[in-house]
């Protein structure tokens, strides 16, 4: 009785499971190998009923115990051309899983690239459009200069000059904080050396710059994205985290450049990035742009200990001044 019930138990089972199998082929596209274990699968099924028609037979069949034996060879045979056959779909999946990383890179990369393209022409616009535009009333401005003599007037007029000076001056800012030409004309070393110049002029706070890559050129798209980074940073720190000191350290080794960032802020919790879609987006958006160029970042705080980051980028296709060089730097 016992066996009665096992082998109903496995019929079942092995039905049940053969089905499942069968419903997978077409997941894997009828792959050979896939369509070998599903048989296999449904085999057993059939040499579980065979052993369960011998069980109410009063006398063992001669013909069902040899088709039982060679069934039992043909499953075999299937499962172990089966598994040697399957990992052409497990290299299929890993290809499948390559090919969309790669996808996803390009498209990351197509976004950035558009964005900076965008900067770039939102920036000349400004630059080449309000600006001669605000030269022109400042000229206009001086040629009333002498025929204006009441000190009401003059007064006015030379209220008037400076709002349109400092017009002039907030545009050119602007236009270089969008696409900064220190960064195309100079390399990333110079343009975040100039960036932190500007934070301590400010006295925003103080930063500490330091770097071996002056002069030192590479691919322009990993140029962009850690400056676009440590500037991020800079930014995060002075509005959210108060810091008075900022370090950051920007140094070319064998085949990587790193970017060391360390701050005396505030400092939050890293576990609610995820969490807190606005306090994360700026994180976010840095590790968005660093993994589009296969690089490595990683950001460390607690509260009340400030904040440090780690971005790591491979520096192919590096020259300096024009000219290139190994991957020694020579």
């Amino acid at each position: 009785m016992v066996r009665l019930v096992a082998l109903f138990i496995s019929i079942v089972l092995q039905i049940i499971a053969a089905f499942i199998a069968l419903r997978f082929m077409k997941i894997t596209r009828y792959r050979l190998s896939w369509i070998l274990l599903s048989t296999s699968f449904v085999l057993i099924a059939v040499r579980t009923f065979i052993q369960l028609l011998e069980y109410f037979r009063s006398k063992p069949s001669f013909e069902l115990m040899l088709l039982d034996e060679w069934m039992n060879v043909l499953i075999s045979v299937l499962i172990i051309t089966g598994v040697a056959l399957i990992r052409e779909l497990f290299y299929s999946l890993k290809r499948a899983e390559t090919d969309r990383l790669r996808s996803e890179r390009r498209i990351l990369n197509a976004i950035i690239s558009t964005e900076e393209t965008e900067r770039k022409r939102f920036a000349k616009d400004l630059h080449d459009g309000l600006g001669p535009l605000l030269s022109t009333v400042k000229m206009s401005l001086s040629a009333l200069d002498s025929k204006i003599t009441d000190s009401t007037g003059r007064e006015i007029l030379a209220n008037t000059n400076h709002v349109v000076n400092e017009s002039i001056t907030t545009i050119k800012e602007i236009s270089n904080n969008i696409s900064p030409h220190v960064l195309t004309n100079l390399g990333v070393a110079s343009a975040i050396s100039t960036f932190s110049a500007k934070i301590n002029n400010a006295r925003g706070a103080f930063i500490d710059f330091r770097t071996n890559m002056q002069g030192i050129r590479f691919n322009a798209e990993k140029e962009v994205v850690i400056y676009r980074a440590a500037c991020e940073l800079i930014n995060n720190a002075i509005k959210h985290s108060g810091a008075s000191k900022i370090e950051i350290d920007l140094f070319k080794h064998e085949k990587i450049i790193t970017l060391q960032y360390l701050d005396n802020g505030r400092g939050f919790d890293t576990s609610l990035l995820a969490s807190d879609e606005q306090a994360g987006m700026g994180i976010s958006n840095i590790e968005t742009r660093v993994r589009s160029v296969d690089g490595v970042f990683v950001i460390e705080s607690s509260k009340g200990k400030g904040t440090s980051a780690l971005i790591r980028v491979d520096y192919r296709n590096i020259y300096m001044n024009g000219k290139d060089q190994d991957s020694t730097g020579r």
